[in-house]
């Protein structure tokens, strides 16, 4: 597996390139926006992919990310990628106004119709004609020609990942993905999608989030923080398909209970060890190598994520101070 980080900051970034990471990404909430994060990712990186990993998609238009996108390339030429989410449905109603109804099919058209602005030559022609988006433009301007950006998709359920493996270049897998999630649910429905459109499975990138928190002088506060974020991640009914494939139904009845009570710092005593190896790298280094060492289906490049629930931003840039000294030797974390 190869690693990167979401965004880290300018400096510690520097110090991530050095030590072998090949990638970073930029998530976005109500005060921080994913292009304007890639941006600075884009300045301040050398090397490494850089992306939004991952931006609202039905938030902008296909010409909003697609623009976005070729002003990313033009400041990191080649170095360039695109992830999209869906959010949840009270998301886009209650907080960007939009319709997001039949997420996997609205997915599909707004990835086809962003390909259509980044695949254009200069002068040509875009039309699009579907239940979703419909585009008929002719930018008559010398800025377009084609730009090989690959998307990918934030897809948890079913639908989404075939969506993934029809009309995207992969998936960016959440950070609660285990090894049997990855090898029962996500790879055979890319496999499903793929089989659609006649594409190859194999091609498909298969990137992914991990929960990381190291701590070699308070290995233990670094685990609870690890177990915190992962019930404050379970108390989102949108992942019970993977809690019912690891018969974890009793551990997230009672996180949720807690979190109904207010009792947040109290969720992760109700996460198991069982459920902590399977979905976090973390405590001293030596436990956090074994850990990952014990993992069987890591994504292609895993970017190590330090918690961020009941987090400080300082504890949270140690954490990600740890992870380059404990994968410092190579650019592909053996295991």
């Amino acid at each position: 597996m190869r690693w990167g980080m979401p965004w880290p900051g300018a400096d510690l970034a520097q110090r991530c390139e050095q030590a072998g990471a090949v990638a970073f990404c930029a998530g976005e909430f109500a005060d921080t926006s994913a292009y304007v994060t890639a941006a600075e990712m884009a300045r301040s990186t050398t090397t490494a992919r850089t992306g939004p990993g991952i931006a609202y998609a039905f938030a902008r238009s296909p010409f909003v990310h697609a623009s976005s996108v070729r002003h990313l390339n033009r400041i990191a030429p080649g170095r360039v990628f695109l992830g999209l989410g869906a959010g949840t449905a009270r998301m886009n109603r209650d907080w960007f106004g939009v319709d997001s109804s039949h997420p996997a099919r609205r997915m599909a058209e707004l990835v086809s119709c962003i390909r259509g602005f980044l695949q254009a030559e200069n002068d040509q022609k875009i039309v699009f004609d579907g239940d979703f988006y419909s585009l008929n433009t002719h930018i008559r301007a010398p800025v377009m020609g084609p730009i090989d950006v690959p998307i990918l998709l934030g897809a948890f359920n079913v639908h989404m990942i075939r969506s993934a493996g029809s009309v995207a270049d992969g998936v960016l897998g959440h950070p609660l993905f285990t090894d049997r999630w990855w090898t029962d649910v996500v790879d055979p429905q890319l496999a499903i999608g793929a089989a659609r459109q006649g594409r190859d499975p194999a091609e498909l990138k298969r990137w992914g989030w991990i929960t990381t928190v190291i701590d070699n002088e308070d290995p233990q506060r670094a685990v609870q923080d690890a177990k915190r974020q992962i019930a404050f991640e379970l108390t989102v009914r949108t992942y019970d398909s993977l809690v019912d494939l690891h018969g974890w139904q009793d551990e997230v009845a009672a996180i949720r209970a807690e979190f109904a009570k207010g009792n947040a710092r109290e969720l992760g005593k109700h996460v198991s060890d069982d459920m902590l190896w399977a979905m976090a790298v973390c405590g001293d280094t030596a436990q956090a190598r074994e850990m990952l060492a014990a993992r069987r289906r890591l994504p292609d490049i895993g970017f190590f994520s330090p918690p961020g629930f009941l987090v400080s931003p300082r504890r949270r840039q140690r954490y990600g101070e740890q992870v380059i000294q404990a994968f410092a030797e190579n650019g592909e974390v053996l295991t």
